[in-house]
């Protein structure tokens, strides 16, 4: 009998130990079912803030469903991880590639073998000293600025490194034929350096290029532009011209800002029959796909009439998927909204919806506007301090959204005195400013009436300056 009961011992301790590392097993494997859940599907972290997927998720559908769709499939640590590695390995190829290709001197083509020894050596000398966008081409020249314009060959290619490879020959064959490095030198487009201007950076330091097209509505101005194939040939490069200054605006370094925002008003712009403008719109959009790759972080187009929505559909055709997700459309009454997603109100101009002026003596970009929010059909006042007398005030306010009543006035501490009415509107529509000298304490108060059934936010700013009446000069003498 004990010598059964020992033969039994060690199958039970045996046993105790496979449930035991079974058990261990299926709880690792438990912990990392929960570590790959969704950010959904995990539970809030309770340390007293509340979390703002709601707003997240509000402001990307307001993008359109592209966008919408790319956020929720955000892949999760691991799987960037894996993409990393991936994405460094495709970079460590592509730049391989880049590198043989300019030593064995066959980057923009095979060379001549019927020249000189002393020519081949001086073309490949020049060929180690080719650069895209003023950023050094040879990796081995261990310049920052190389790897991020080869990832952008490669991100408009998925990280596939034949094709970006293929596009970067394209590219560079393409600027040598069409002498970009001489457009800038060029006198093109003087009766259009008003349609097209650059206006401060967005939230993210993008510098922010507007194109108008209303006043094309003009016929004159529309047949000097494209009325021969010769002027539709020079209008579009005068476009390359003005991408070529962009880039000079750009930092192709590490932590840098190496792409720009492009926002066009299509307001009071001639109808679909204009076919010389439409094509060229086209051409203008796949020639920066193919040469200007990730160069623009985002296109905005606002103030877009229902023929652009139909024409964008059949010209989308031409374009990558990854071009498409960078377009957002605004109709005319969510302009200002749709801007102040991407831009600071006090870096928007003011045409639209913002507080930003061309040489603003009293304000600048880094007087920070305040924000107040008007329910429907409600009043608020915004009440101005005035320390003292002797000040002179200056405030600017806009609405978003505008179509709201708006009253000024100054209300003086003292009882005895006046309150003094300066202006009273009926209906906002633009921003406004104003300033008054005052002699003695109070506040401005402004009063917006907000009869509508939506919410309006209101942004506006102050200053004081301290003043001296004229009449003191005057008495003085």
């Amino acid at each position: 009998m004990t010598e059964k009961k020992n033969e039994e011992n060690p199958k039970e301790k045996e046993g105790d130990h496979v449930r035991e590392k079974e058990e261990s097993q299926s709880s690792q494997e438990d912990d990392q079912e929960e570590s790959k859940k969704s950010p959904r599907e995990q539970k809030p972290n309770n340390n007293g803030n509340e979390s703002t997927q709601e707003d997240e998720e509000s402001d990307i559908e307001f993008l359109g469903p592209a966008i919408y769709q790319e956020a929720e499939t955000t892949p999760s640590v691991e799987l960037k991880q894996s993409d990393n590695k991936k994405n460094n390995k495709a970079l460590l190829e592509l730049r391989c590639r880049v590198e043989d290709a300019i030593v064995g001197n066959y980057l923009l083509g095979k060379p001549n073998k019927k020249i000189s020894p002393a020519e081949s050596a001086r073309q490949r000398e020049e060929l180690r000293e080719i650069s895209l966008w003023g950023v050094p081409l040879l990796p081995s020249k261990g310049h920052q600025g190389t790897d991020i314009v080869l990832l952008k060959f490669l991100r408009a290619k998925d990280f596939k490194v034949l094709d970006a490879f293929e596009m970067l020959l394209k590219t560079l064959k393409w600027r040598k034929e069409y002498r970009t490095d001489e457009i800038l030198e060029e006198e093109l487009g003087s009766d259009l350096e008003n349609l097209v201007f650059w206006s401060s950076v967005d939230k993210e330091g993008h510098p922010l290029c507007f194109t108008v097209y209303g006043p094309f509505k003009e016929r004159e101005l529309y047949k000097r532009t494209f009325g021969s194939k010769e002027k539709r040939q020079q209008f579009l490069r005068w476009r390359v011209q003005f991408m070529e200054k962009g880039i000079k605006k750009l930092s192709f370094k590490n932590g840098g800002v190496d792409s720009m925002v492009h926002i066009t008003d299509l307001k009071n712009s001639p109808g679909p029959d204009m076919k010389e403008l439409r094509s060229l719109s086209s051409k203008t959009l796949v020639l920066l796909q193919e040469n200007y790759p990730e160069l623009i972080q985002k296109n905005i187009v606002i103030n877009a009439p229902l023929w652009y929505y139909v024409a964008h559909v059949l010209r989308s055709r031409l374009l990558s998927q990854r071009t498409k997700k960078k377009f957002v459309f605004a109709r005319p009454s969510n302009v200002t909204k749709t801007l102040l997603k991407f831009v600071d109100p006090e870096k928007l101009p003011v045409q639209y919806g913002g507080l930003k002026r061309e040489h603003d003596p009293e304000f600048t970009p880094e007087d920070k506007a305040s924000r107040r929010s008007v329910k429907a059909n409600t009043t608020a006042c915004i009440e101005i301090p005035v320390a003292e007398g002797g000040l002179t005030m200056v405030w600017e306010l806009t609405v978003v959204g505008w179509d709201v009543s708006y009253k000024e006035e100054f209300v003086p501490d003292d009882e005895g005195s006046y309150k003094i009415l300066l202006q009273n509107k009926k209906r906002l529509g633009q921003c406004v400013r104003n300033s008054f000298y005052t002699n003695e304490p109070g506040k401005i108060v402004i009063t917006i009436e907000n009869w509508t059934f939506k919410n309006k936010r209101v942004l506006y700013r102050s200053k004081s300056k301290l003043t001296v009446p004229v009449y003191r000069f005057l008495f003085n003498k």
